[in-house]
């Protein structure tokens, strides 16, 4: 048989069998996904045909595969082995240096430790380990260290929803929870404020959120006070954030998605967050709180002048001492100058049951709706 032939006639039979292999191929895709069809919808369905059809195109494929290479030119007898020796002939001459400038010294190769550092990045924060405490409202409660604003550490708790297992791929918002007695976190105080939080979830008035429970600083007896008469004070918690967002899945820290909810004696420093550092908190809740105004009001007209707070002072209805600090800080802000007086300042004082334990818990089911719608329009 004439050589043209000889390539002709193999290269012909090896396109039938590619052909011949990529429609079984395509055939045994169709039957994969009706079998999983049947499957799916509780339907008998024979998998024999298809294992021997998925074999078939196999077999075509390598054959056609086996003949292209059979017959497709290659390189003359040596070569590649020719052409391997002077590569690696040329690989072990070392490499001609570059000519230096005239008078300029030649170039020093730098060392390699050097070189690492120069192109070296910063590691990213370790993750905080925290540890599992407790598992209050049907969520968990997780403990650990963390530097306070002046370096010294405290306990920082954070309490998981019972969403954050069911649904290992979705990221939360998180409401910070100050609390106003020394050296303590605001659920010692009030360990029913999860409850609060998770029955406002469970009525669907709130999304699933985070909750990041901070020690109150050991500096006075009342820190909460403390802000109230300077506002200013209220610190950017760097260490806070970076500790909870590189330990658990939450939305990126930042006012779409951070709030910040004061009960009785934090009250007032959630007021405050909110007021003076809208750059942090999208928006704030003070629950039964008593608030010095006028610092108040001063403060947030100091706060940057393209901003505006957000802000829920929540009271029941028989705390007539509570609903009027709350009036009485809603006036002096809508009195104030620029930011103050643009700052949204919503009061609720319709809540009345028959124990103050149970009014307590319906208003921080209040206000987590509140952040959350907030959180919601701020996104």
């Amino acid at each position: 048989m004439p050589r043209p032939l000889l390539v002709v006639v193999p290269l012909l039979a090896a396109a039938a069998a590619a052909a011949a292999g990529l429609r079984l191929g395509r055939s045994t895709l169709t039957g994969w996904r009706d079998l999983r069809s049947a499957r799916t919808y509780g339907l008998a369905a024979e998998q024999r045909p298809l294992l021997l059809r998925a074999a078939a195109a196999v077999f075509c494929l390598v054959g056609a595969a086996v003949l292209a290479v059979a017959v497709l030119p290659g390189r003359a007898p040596g070569a590649w082995g020719r052409s391997q020796h002077l590569g690696a002939s040329a690989a072990s001459r070392p490499a001609p240096a570059a000519p230096a400038a005239d008078g300029a010294a030649p170039a020093t190769p730098r060392p390699a430790a050097e070189q690492y550092s120069a192109t070296a990045r910063p590691a990213p924060p370790a993750a905080t380990a925290f540890t599992s405490i407790g598992h209050p409202a049907e969520g968990e409660l997780m403990e650990a260290a963390v530097p306070g604003p002046d370096g010294r550490p405290r306990a920082v708790r954070v309490w998981l929803p019972a969403q954050y297992r069911t649904d290992p791929q979705a990221r939360f918002p998180v409401i910070v929870l100050p609390s106003g007695t020394a050296r303590k976190t605001a659920d010692a105080e009030l360990p029913d404020l999860f409850d609060g939080i998770a029955s406002a979830v469970k009525l669907g008035r709130s999304r699933p959120v985070l909750v990041v429970a901070p020690e109150a600083p050991s500096g006075t007896e009342h820190p909460c006070e403390l802000v109230a008469a300077a506002p200013q004070a209220v610190a950017d918690d760097a260490a806070l954030r970076t500790a909870v967002t590189t330990a658990f899945r939450t939305l990126s820290a930042g006012p779409d998605s951070w709030g910040v909810l004061g009960v009785e004696s934090g009250a007032p420093c959630a007021a405050a967050a909110g007021l003076t550092r809208p750059d942090l908190y999208g928006a704030a809740a003070a629950v039964s709180g008593r608030y010095d105004a006028a610092a108040l009001a001063s403060a947030a007209a100091d706060a940057p002048a393209d901003s505006a707070g957000r802000l829920l002072l929540a009271a029941a209805k028989a705390d007539t001492a509570g609903v009027g600090a709350a009036r009485a800080l809603q006036t002096a802000l809508h009195g104030g100058r620029g930011p103050a007086a643009r700052a949204d300042v919503k009061v609720s004082d319709i809540v009345q049951d028959y124990t103050h334990e149970r009014e307590r818990l319906r208003l921080v089911r209040v206000a987590v709706q509140y952040l959350a719608d907030s959180l919601d329009r701020a996104r």
